[in-house]
């Protein structure tokens, strides 16, 4: 799957996002970017950050933070129902 295929999915569903963790072992993070689910931005100083196309940041329903995927280490995007 492409960087904006899982990009769409995760704004509109959760989903159980299965990849290869950079030590090798595989990992599933319930996960999504539904802008009801994911916490409101706090007002920060602008940065001029340069986005990683090869990453994808996202909200961690379990662990409620913010966590990131390789995008080629993904094996398999399921979507949840909750």
């Amino acid at each position: 799957m492409t960087r904006n295929e899982i990009f769409e999915i995760l704004q509109k569903h959760v989903a159980d996002v299965t990849f290869t963790k950079v030590d090798g072992s595989e990992r599933v993070m319930r996960c999504t970017l539904k802008s009801n689910l994911v916490p409101v931005p706090v007002d920060k100083p602008e940065r001029n950050r340069t986005i990683n196309e090869s990453v994808l940041p996202v909200w961690d329903i379990d662990k409620n933070a913010w966590r990131s995927f390789r995008v080629d280490s993904v094996s398999s995007v399921q979507t949840v129902i909750l």
